[in-house]
């Protein structure tokens, strides 16, 4: 079964603020990571397993709850609430609200900033009052970042990569919309060291640019020296999934693999990981698929 839009968006923006907590916290919340600059401070996922079977219900996992802790305990742990809301008609102020008091109740905690990121615009309840004539009894609100009404262009050398990977989702002129993708990626490419993530964060971009393969040509042509990482990095996924098919065949047939082999297997290039897998059909032992 299938995600829906709905489920592959907030898919998305949880793996984007779980692996990039910091600049999750910098450009959604400024105000609050002012103080926040010491590379101490722990930033930690707060378990949803736990959370769930605690609250029972009506718990949502496409919360992500942030915890941080300063190490010198000189200021209390403050918890990051992040929502991602994909249309703003399907926002509930008052189940965001019950959330806020059920988990500072259950976390013993009044420390909480909610954040509520719209990825498309629209109207949406921003305060909820309960009270009277005279007094009001309960005042909630929280911060919202409409990805929608940020300029693109604002942010094209922005060093937060979470700014440089939604680029596509923030507002540009349609003649702009190659650019702001060249900017996402090497945005991607400056800012993320690490070729696995590189690899997965390239897919985000991609989901939300949408390029038609004209725009695809004028990238490749315009931005040649991005294109051919780009391209490398299309190589490499499909190597690597013919490794994983072949490990998966491998030991199917001749039982759990040594170490040794399966990093043979992971650094081999396309062509040779082809000839194996042609072996291993009518091979008797690893040594015949593995021969020389």
């Amino acid at each position: 079964m299938t995600d829906s839009p709905h489920q592959s968006h907030d898919h998305n923006f949880k793996n984007l603020i779980l692996d990039y907590p910091r600049q999750a916290i910098a450009l959604f919340a400024p105000t609050e990571a002012a103080d926040m600059d010491d590379p101490q401070i722990r930033i930690l996922p707060v378990r949803e397993e736990q959370l769930k079977t605690r609250l029972g219900e009506g718990f949502r996992e496409l919360d992500v709850p942030l915890l941080v802790e300063w190490p010198d305990k000189r200021r209390a742990a403050l918890l990051f609430l992040f929502e991602e809301e994909s249309r703003t008609r399907r926002f509930n102020i008052h189940r965001l609200a019950h959330y806020c008091l059920d988990i500072s109740e259950l976390l013993d905690m009044q420390r909480i900033v909610p954040i509520v990121i719209f990825l498309r615009g629209g109207e949406y309840d921003s305060n909820l009052r309960l009270g009277s004539d005279h007094t009001d009894y309960l005042q909630f609100h929280f911060l919202a970042f409409e990805l929608r009404q940020q300029q693109a262009a604002d942010y094209y050398d922005s060093p937060n990569l979470i700014a440089r990977l939604n680029l596509p989702n923030m507002r540009y002129a349609r003649r702009d919309k190659v650019r702001v993708y060249a900017q996402a990626v090497s945005g991607l490419l400056t800012l993320e060291p690490d070729p696995e993530r590189q690899i997965k964060y390239l897919d985000f971009i991609d989901i939300y640019a949408q390029l038609n393969e004209d725009e695809r040509m004028h990238y490749q042509q315009h931005y040649a020296q991005d294109a051919a990482v780009i391209s490398g990095f299309a190589q490499r996924f499909i190597q690597q999934g013919e490794a994983r098919l072949l490990l998966r065949l491998l030991t199917a047939r001749f039982g759990a693999l040594p170490e040794p082999t399966r990093e043979q297997v992971e650094a081999a290039d396309a062509e040779t990981l082809l000839v194996w897998s042609e072996r291993v059909l009518t091979a008797t032992s690893l040594d015949e698929v593995f021969r020389a």
